[in-house]
């Protein structure tokens, strides 16, 4: 087990075993010891649609249950749900997810009560996992949790329904690409409420992964042709667990995620911008809000959203390139007030760049260009394993020879960041980065260029340097 990004990983096989037990009691020890619960207080429990989930949720529900906790199921709803109705009850809650990768891996997110744990938290409860492993004994599944799974969804619909003016999206006609997400429900309904006409799209009961960072050339074919077939306007997905949105435009290209959390950031006339190195080189000249960069994770954007509140800063809002976007601060929309939702959303950047759209009467092809961000792509290697891809970003560090060689059939490079993984920019000011996914055994490149084409190019050079380099050692 290990954590990522976002939350605890593993394969499947293993969390529906002792695993998953083992650490949500490291969780429940912690808040205990800590102090940020005692005995008897609530905790809440959400699942994605993996067949994994339900057991490595009752897994959990056993264990917290053995430590003296009231659980309460939520069901199967969207992380940003679990986390809102944890802060409105005060309790800590548990989302039982692997987010975007394959189903034989799953995860587990945990949330204090006030709100998202952070990389210290995730070493203390880490290190209680290993106290506790010798002697730990997994507890028998108990009776059946507290259901609050209506009223969870219930307060999550209300908050979102509340964002657009009434009938904001009349008019538009909004494909819902469904496949096993949990918010395929109720993104059809809030989009009816908003007036639009929502097509259901792709729904599936067998897992899908869909990774919005890096879609697929297989799920982009699907959404061109449905934008064809059905004449839509746009096309919305999301992830898993629905934490990252995906919004395609009306011939089924995908926006950019931090083109996404840029518009958020824009319709809430924000004046603080926390955001990941990997995200849109263009996003610090996109606004007359300060940016701060960090490294990929929700963990480090809650950081430096905290900081910039604890410094006395006003209207902050987190994205990350996939599109997941955050608030630290109570934002005015639509005449009300938004609380805060320290957590990665889909729905928010969606409603937003819908809105937008609708309200400038234009195809969100021209939304998207108007913002004249420079062309980035992304992709990743996947089943690549962990040693290599450590092996490969210490010989890129070791020296600038080495850099310039691992480049030389691509470009020469120039500046450099080491944030988080290794971002150059080339002397023709193209960018390229390399990162090991925190989540999975997995490569990630990500690019920026002129023009499409160039983007592509890039990626496409970049991918097969890594692949040529693991052959060769």
């Amino acid at each position: 087990m290990k954590f990522g990004t976002s939350g605890l990983r593993g394969l499947s096989a293993d969390l529906k075993g002792r695993a998953s037990a083992l650490y949500a009691a490291a969780f429940g020890h912690y808040l205990l010891e800590s102090g940020r619960a005692k005995t008897g207080d609530l905790i809440l429990l959400g699942r994605d649609f993996r067949d994994s989930s339900p057991e490595i949720a009752q897994n959990c529900a056993a264990a917290l249950t053995a430590l003296g906790f009231r659980v309460a199921d939520c069901g199967t709803v969207p992380t940003p749900a679990l986390a809102l109705y944890g802060l409105q009850q005060k309790a800590a809650s548990l989302m039982i997810t692997g987010s975007h990768i394959p189903a034989d891996r799953n995860g587990i997110k945990f949330y204090r009560a006030d709100g998202e744990i952070d990389k210290a938290d995730e070493v203390a409860i880490s290190e209680r996992a290993v106290k506790l492993d010798a002697s730990y004994v997994m507890p028998q599944a108990t009776a059946s949790a507290l259901d609050r799974a209506a009223v969870c969804a219930e307060g999550f619909f209300a908050r979102n329904a509340a964002i657009l003016p009434a009938k904001a999206l009349a008019g538009l006609r909004i494909g819902v690409y469904q496949h096993s997400t949990v918010a395929r429900d109720m993104l059809i309904e809030l989009l009816a409420h908003y007036g639009a006409d929502a097509i259901p799209l792709g729904r599936s009961e067998t897992f899908i992964p869909v990774d919005t960072e890096a879609v697929s050339a297989e799920t982009i074919d699907l959404l061109k042709g449905w934008a064809a077939a059905h004449k839509l306007d746009a096309i919305v997905s999301a992830d898993g667990d629905a934490d990252r949105p995906l919004v395609a435009d009306e011939t089924g290209t995908p926006l950019r995620g931090d083109l996404l959390g840029l518009i958020s950031a824009k319709v809430l006339n924000a004046a603080v911008v926390v955001t990941p190195v990997t995200s849109n080189s263009g996003i610090e000249s996109a606004g007359s809000f300060t940016v701060t960069r960090t490294k990929v994770g929700s963990p480090f954007v809650i950081s430096g959203m905290q900081e910039a509140v604890a410094a006395g800063k006003d209207r902050v809002i987190g994205f990350e390139a996939n599109g997941g976007t955050l608030t630290a601060s109570e934002f005015q929309l639509n005449g009300a007030a938004l609380a805060p939702l320290p957590t990665r959303d889909c729905f928010l950047p969606m409603l937003a760049v819908l809105s937008l759209a609708a309200s400038a009467r234009k195809p969100l092809s021209a939304v998207a260009a108007s913002f004249a961000l420079p062309v980035a792509a992304a992709d990743r290697l996947e089943n690549f394993p962990v040693e290599t891809s450590t092996k490969l970003m210490a010989y890129l560090r070791q020296s600038p020879d080495n850099l310039a060689e691992f480049l030389k059939p691509i470009g020469e490079p120039g500046r450099t960041s080491d944030i988080d993984g290794l971002r150059v920019t080339l002397k023709d000011e193209r960018i390229i980065h390399f990162r090991p996914s925190g989540n999975a055994p997995e490569m990630r490149c990500y690019v920026e260029a002129k023009d499409e084409a160039a983007a592509a190019s890039l990626l496409d050079a970049g991918l097969n340097r890594i692949r040529q380099w693991a052959n060769a050692n």
